[in-house]
C-alpha cells in the first residue's frame, strides 16, 4: 500500500518543481497517496508539465488522478484543461470542461484561449457566446483571446460586438485587451477604428505599437507606418524585430531605398545584426527598392545563411533577369547548406523560363518531384510556364494535367503558353474547358487568350470570344485589352471596325498603346486616310515619341507621298528636343 504525502515531501515536491525536474517529482507523486486538500501538489506538476509540454508526464499524473478516485476540483481541473491544450489535444480537453459540474471563468478562458491558440477560431467563439449565456462574466483574458479569435478569422462585425460588451465594463481600459482591439482593427483593414483606440490608451505596451505599424503596412500606408515608428522611439518603446520586420514591408519599393538604409541603421544600432529573420527582411527590402548589391552586401555578413534570405535574393536575381549566373551559384550554396524549399525552386524555375534553360529546368523538376510536394500548385504553375517559355508545349501540357489541384494562374499559364507556341485553337479550346469546370476569366486570361488568337489568325475567334466573355463576367478592361483587340482586327484587316472600337468604345483616356497598335495596322495594311487620323491622335498624347512620327511618315512613303513624309519628319524634329541612341548588351 501507497504512503501518504507527507507535508515533507511536499516541501520536496516542491523544491523538485522549482528546480523543473519533472521526472522525480512525478515518481515520488506516483508512490504517494493524496488527501484532497493536497490537490495543489497535482496542480503544480500539471502546471511544469504544461511548461515543458511534457505530455507523456501529464498523461500519467492525470491516469493517476483516475485511478486512485481522487476528488477533482475546479482548479484542478482548470490545469488539465490547460495542459491539453497546450499539447493540442483539444477533445480530451473538451472532455475534461464538459464533465465538470462547476466552472469558472478561468476554466471558460482556458478552453476559449486553447481553441485560439490551435486555430480553432469558430470553436472559441462558440464556446465565447455559450459562457456569455450562461451568465458568466469574461475577464480581460477572456476578451483577449475572443478577439485575438476574430482577428484570425478576420470577422470584424463579431469584434465590434465584443467592443460593445466591452465598453459597459471595467475592462474598457485594460491594455490587454486594448492591444487586442487595435490589431483586430488593424488586422481588419479599419486604421483609422484602429488609431482611434490607440490614441484613447493611457499606456501602450509594444504589442500595440506594432500591431499599428504592421497594420500600415499591410494598408501600404507607409508614410503613416515611419511616423508611428518614430512616435515610438520618441516614448522611450524599444523596437523588436517584429517593430523592424513592419517598418521594413511598409518601405520596401520603387523610391524606397534611402529609407531602407535608415532603417538598416537603426538594426545594427538596436543590435539586431545576427537576427536572421530581420536579415532575410532586409534582403527582401533591398530586393524591392532595386539595390541588388545592397541585399548581396547583407548577405555576405551573413554568419547562418538560411533558405528564406537565399530565396528573397535569388528573387531579386530573376526579377532583375540578369546575373543569372549568381543566382544559380546562390541556388547550389543552398542545396549544400540549406533545405530547399517551394519558394525557392519557383524563383529559379522563374529564372529558366526567361533564359530558356531546359535542361537546369528539367533537374529542378526532378528535384521538386523528389523533395517537394507534387500536389504544389505554385510549383506547378512555374513549371507550366518554364515549359511553355522553353518551346517544350507538351512537357507544359503533361504538368498540368498531373496537377491535383489547379487554379487560375494554372489555366491562365496553360493558355499563354499554347498562344506563343503557334497553338491558338489549343488555348480557345482550354479556355473553354476551363469555363466549363466553372472557373471564371479574369483580366490576364482575356489577354492571354487575345494574343493568342491574334498571333495565330483567328480573328474572328478572338473577336468572338471577347464579346461573349466580356458580356457574361465582370472583367475590368484596361489599355492592354483594346491594344490587344485592335491587334486581332486590324490583323484581319478590318481596319474600319478597329477604328470603330477606338473612337466609339474606348475611354478618351485611354493608353496610348491602343492607337499605336491601330497606327501599326494601318502601316501594315497601307491605309493613308486611318493612318493621318490615328496619327494625329497621337501626336496630341505623345508629342516628343518619335515613334508615331516614324511610323507616319512610312505610310507616307509607301504610298508614294513624298512631300508628306518630309513634311511629318520636319514635324517631328521641331516636336522633339533630343533622340537618345539605343543600346544592346550581351551575356
Amino acid at each position: 500500500m501507497a504512503l501518504p504525502l507527507t507535508p515533507l515531501n511536499c516541501c520536496l515536491v516542491d523544491s523538485l518543481c522549482h528546480s523543473r525536474k519533472l521526472g522525480e517529482a512525478v515518481r515520488l507523486i506516483m508512490s504517494r497517496t493524496l488527501e484532497p486538500e493536497q490537490y495543489s501538489v497535482y496542480s503544480k506538476i500539471l502546471q511544469l508539465c504544461t511548461d515543458l509540454n511534457s505530455r507523456k508526464c501529464g498523461r500519467m499524473i492525470h491516469s493517476r488522478i483516475i485511478a486512485v478516485g481522487f476528488p477533482t476540483n475546479t482548479c484542478l481541473n482548470t490545469r488539465l484543461i490547460m495542459f491539453y491544450s497546450k499539447c493540442g489535444e483539444m477533445k480530451t480537453a473538451r472532455k475534461v470542461f464538459d464533465k465538470m459540474s462547476e466552472r469558472s471563468v478561468v476554466t471558460w478562458t482556458a478552453l476559449i484561449s486553447g481553441y485560439s491558440r490551435n486555430a480553432d477560431y469558430e470553436e472559441a467563439l462558440r464556446v465565447f457566446s455559450a459562457m456569455h449565456s450562461e451568465g458568466v462574466k469574461a475577464n480581460q483574458f477572456t476578451y483577449g483571446s475572443a478577439l485575438r479569435a476574430c482577428t484570425r478569422l478576420l470577422c470584424l462585425e463579431r469584434g465590434k460586438q465584443i467592443q460593445g460588451c466591452l465598453q459597459k465594463g471595467r475592462f474598457v481600459d485594460n491594455l490587454f485587451v486594448q492591444s487586442a482591439l487595435v490589431d483586430l482593427h488593424s488586422k481588419c483593414g479599419k486604421m483609422e477604428d484602429a488609431r482611434c483606440v490607440f490614441d484613447s490608451m493611457e499606456t501602450r505596451d509594444l504589442v500595440c505599437w506594432n500591431a499599428m505599424i504592421g497594420g500600415y503596412a499591410a494598408q501600404g500606408l507607409s508614410d503613416d507606418a515611419i511616423l508611428v515608428f518614430r512616435s515610438m522611439l520618441r516614448e522611450g518603446i524599444l523596437p523588436d524585430s517584429f517593430s523592424f520586420g513592419s517598418i521594413l514591408r511598409a518601405i520596401a519599393g520603387k523610391n524606397g531605398l534611402v529609407k531602407v538604409n535608415t532603417i538598416h541603421g537603426y538594426i545594427l544600432r538596436y543590435g539586431f545584426r545576427s537576427h536572421n529573420f530581420l536579415t532575410g527582411s532586409l534582403i527582401d527590402a533591398y530586393v524591392k527598392c532595386g539595390s541588388l548589391d545592397s541585399a548581396n552586401e547583407v548577405y555576405n555578413t551573413m554568419q547562418n545563411k538560411d533558405v528564406v534570405s537565399i530565396t528573397a535574393l535569388i528573387a531579386g536575381y530573376a526579377c532583375e533577369g540578369t546575373n543569372h549566373s549568381k543566382a544559380l551559384q546562390l541556388f547550389n550554396e543552398a542545396q549544400k547548406n540549406t533545405a530547399t524549399d517551394g519558394m525557392l525552386l519557383c524563383s529559379m524555375l522563374n529564372i529558366c523560363a526567361k533564359t530558356s534553360s531546359l535542361n537546369l529546368g528539367k533537374q529542378l523538376h526532378a528535384n521538386a518531384v523528389k523533395y517537394q510536394n507534387q500536389h504544389d500548385i505554385a510549383i506547378g504553375n512555374a513549371l507550366i510556364d518554364m515549359y511553355s517559355k522553353s518551346g517544350v508545349i507538351g512537357d507544359a501540357k503533361r504538368v498540368f494535367d498531373d496537377m491535383a489541384e489547379k487554379n487560375i494562374i494554372s489555366w491562365t499559364s496553360l493558355i499563354t503558353g499554347y498562344g506563343k507556341n503557334g497553338c491558338g485553337d489549343e488555348a480557345v479550346a482550354l479556355c473553354v474547358e476551363m469555363e466549363d469546370e466553372g472557373l471564371k476569366p479574369n483580366g490576364v486570361t482575356l489577354l492571354s487568350v487575345l494574343v493568342a488568337c491574334s498571333h495565330n489568325g483567328l480573328s474572328t475567334q478572338g473577336w468572338e470570344w471577347f464579346r461573349s466573355v466580356v458580356k457574361k463576367n465582370d472583367i475590368l478592361l484596361r489599355a492592354e485589352h483594346y491594344s490587344c483587340l485592335v491587334d486581332v482586327l486590324a490583323r484581319a484587316d478590318c481596319l474600319e471596325e478597329a477604328y470603330d472600337l477606338v473612337r466609339g468604345k474606348i475611354p478618351m483616356d485611354i493608353d496610348a498603346s491602343v492607337l499605336g497598335a491601330m497606327l501599326g495596322a494601318c502601316s501594315v495594311h497601307g491605309n493613308v486616310h486611318l493612318g493621318e487620323i490615328v496619327a494625329r491622335r497621337l501626336f496630341d498624347l505623345e508629342p516628343e515619341n518619335a515613334v508615331n512620327y516614324v511610323v507616319l511618315s512610312g505610310i507616307y512613303s509607301a504610298a508614294g507621298l513624298w512631300r508628306n513624309a518630309r513634311e511629318t519628319r520636319v514635324l517631328m524634329e521641331k516636336n522633339i528636343t533630343a533622340k537618345y541612341p539605343g543600346y544592346s548588351s550581351c551575356q
